[in-house]
């Protein structure tokens, strides 16, 4: 997904009771600030409205496929500074936008993980210490241009269960906004940051039930939910 000069990946599809389609990613991936600038209580964004294309196949020496076209509708970001969240754990944790599919490419649109399919419903009891998630990340640092799929140990729970810590198979610019399904298939979370530290890197993955639920609380979209993937959760 490709929003001005920023890429990131799509993680899951959702809708509403007028029937339109969402894709999610991350709030991050339309803020205007830096690297560091993590903090969705004080970080910018660009507007809502602003347009958002899918491709595919982008590398480090082509764009790739234009695939499809959307525009910004909700940030958790933008939101939370409308509403002047005063929750430091969500300020710092409660990183989830939504693009409204445009009606052109609405039929492009299938709720399936590459590779591995699901999602089988939202994870809303969070998932246990050394549980193996699943997810797909597109980055066009990726060698080839394909995206790939990758599996992950949850490591720890931070943020009073607003993020998972995950290592192994660790998400890269470009990756982010990506789906994390747990190991029944259900959809886990959102892949929020990269860190580095002296046991390797690993990555904050967004506590998704918690983020949709301040989404469906706040972004005005009646009946908003995710919607199962057509293809049969299988890990092997």
């Amino acid at each position: 997904m490709f929003t001005g000069d920023a890429q990131c990946t799509a993680n899951f599809v959702f809708t509403d009771d007028a029937h339109r389609v969402y894709v999610g990613y991350a709030a991050h991936c339309a803020g205007t600030g830096d690297s560091n600038d993590i903090n969705g209580c004080t970080t910018r964004s660009l507007a809502m409205g602003t347009p958002v294309t899918f491709g595919t196949g982008a590398g480090l020496l082509t764009s790739g496929t234009t695939t499809g076209s959307g525009r910004l509708v909700y940030s958790s970001w933008h939101t939370m500074q409308a509403r002047h969240e005063k929750s430091a754990i969500r300020c710092a944790y409660n990183d989830f936008a939504l693009v409204r599919v445009d009606a052109a490419s609405v039929g492009k649109v299938n709720p399936s993980m590459p590779k591995t399919g699901g999602p089988v419903g939202l994870d809303t009891d969070g998932v246990p210490v050394g549980s193996t998630l699943y997810t797909y990340g597109a980055s066009s640092m990726k060698l080839g241009g394909n995206g790939s799929a990758r599996t992950a140990r949850k490591t720890a729970t931070e943020g009073s269960g607003w993020e998972h810590v995950v290592r192994g198979g660790t998400g890269i610019p470009g990756d982010s906004g990506s789906g994390y399904l747990g190991p029944d298939g259900r959809a886990v979370g959102v892949l929020s940051t990269l860190a580095f530290g002296l046991s390797g890197t690993s990555n904050g993955v967004g506590d998704l039930s918690r983020e949709l639920a301040y989404a469906q609380a706040h972004a005005g979209i009646s009946g908003l939910r995710l919607v199962p993937g057509t293809v049969r959760f299988h890990t092997s």
